[in-house]
Parts: structure tokens; sequence; C-alpha cells
């Protein structure tokens, strides 16, 4: 994962954790390396960000625990070169991140786009709570018809509920403020593949955080293990 790097591996991952978990910049990183006597430029640990937080969050998602039958499905807006962009993001009713899609269009397509992944990722859930947003009501019923008529299997399936509530769809909303939390120090992104990047290694360790994956012979791990374990 890390061969032919001119850093160690261990530089590289406290960077990359850093930089993910914690709200600093670049800047600050690089501040930090040089008071441990590590000369890294800014733009290098940007580098190390964007090309290792997928295959991590790849890693991670191998023995990540299954998610409840309950979704709660909103988007927020997120600034990548200098434009509002939308990420997409789902949660169980335990607050377990079931999936996120950044799109640059806010539409029946990419909702359509976002919710095919998680159900795909995921399988069905019963029910979904989104807000007043009839365009993800029409993203969710349409997929949910297209499932059913595609489905061969001898069960019949149940069409998933949708209930439409901006109070009950709180909980997603006050997650949303962990991530945007997190971006607020980056001054938005410079393109959409470095932006999918960083953001999918934010919401992996929000994952972390909330203890959704399953390591062998480890109950609860610190996040520095975690990104040791994902990294062996």
């Amino acid at each position: 994962m890390f061969k032919g790097r001119q850093f160690d591996r261990s530089v590289i991952l406290l960077c990359v954790r850093w930089y993910l978990a914690y709200d600093l910049s670049l800047r600050n990183l690089e501040e930090m390396m040089a008071e441990r006597g590590i000369s890294v430029d800014h733009a290098t640990v940007g580098g190390w960000v964007v090309r290792y937080s997928p295959e991590l969050l790849e890693r991670f998602n191998r023995p990540k625990r299954p998610v409840s039958q309950k979704w709660h499905v909103d988007e927020t807006y997120i600034k990548v070169r200098g434009q509002w962009q939308y990420l997409y993001r789902a949660i169980d009713s335990n607050g377990d991140m079931v999936e996120f899609w950044l799109s640059e269009r806010r539409n029946l397509a990419a909702a359509k786009r976002f919710l095919r992944k998680a159900l795909k990722q995921h399988g069905r859930p019963e029910k979904i709570v989104i807000d007043g947003s009839q365009t993800n009501r029409e993203a969710i019923l349409a997929c949910d018809t297209a499932d059913r008529l595609q489905d061969r299997s001898s069960r019949k399936l149940k069409p998933i509920r949708v209930r439409q509530s901006a109070y009950l769809n709180n909980r997603i909303e006050q997650d949303h403020r962990a991530i945007k939390r997190m971006i607020r120090p980056m001054l938005g992104f410079k393109s959409v593949a470095s932006a999918r990047a960083v953001l999918g290694g934010i919401e992996m360790v929000h994952m972390m955080c909330k203890g959704q994956a399953k390591y062998a012979g480890h109950r609860s791990p610190s996040l520095a293990a975690q990104f040791e374990l994902l990294a062996v």
C-alpha cells in the first residue's frame, strides 16, 4: 500500500488520520510535522489524503456491521471549486452511517443514483424518513418500484414505507453538522474527485468513532489502532 513512498508508513498514516479526524488545515499539519523534525510540504500531505482515503474506506467497509431497517435520508451543501454541490447522506435509526454520495446536481436523477447505491450495498429498509423533499420521495418510490418489479424470488417484497417529517429527520441534520465542522478549515475543494476522496475519509472516521466496524480480536480499538489495522 505504501511501497515506493519517500516517507515511512507511520508518518503518512499519522498525517492522514489527523487531517480526517480533526479540524486542521494542511498547513497546520506541515507545521506540526516540522516541530517533530519531519520536513513535508502541505501539498504532499494533501496528496496522501486523496490517494489513501478511498483505499482505507474500501477496506473499512468490508467488516462494517449491518445497518438497521429504518433509514433517515437527506442532503447537505458542500462547496467545490467555489460552487455549491450536494452531499446525499443516509443514517439508520441507531445513528450509524448507511451511505453517502457527492453530486454536482440536486435533482431526481442524483437522488435515485444515491438510493440505488445504498440499496445495492445494504439491502432494502422497511422505512425511510425524509423531510418535505418531494424529489427524494419520488426517488424512493421509483427505486422501490423498480426493485420489486425486478425481484424474481418467491417471496413478495413489501413496499418501503416513506415518512415525511422535518422533526423526525432532525437526527440526520445533527449528523451533518459533525461532517461540516471537519470541512470548514479546508476552505472548499478544488475538484469533485478530491472532494469525494476526502469526504469519504471523513465519513470513514465518523463511522470509526461510532464503532461501526468489526475487527477480529478487537472490541473497541482506538482511532489510531483502526488505521493501523486497515493499513496492514
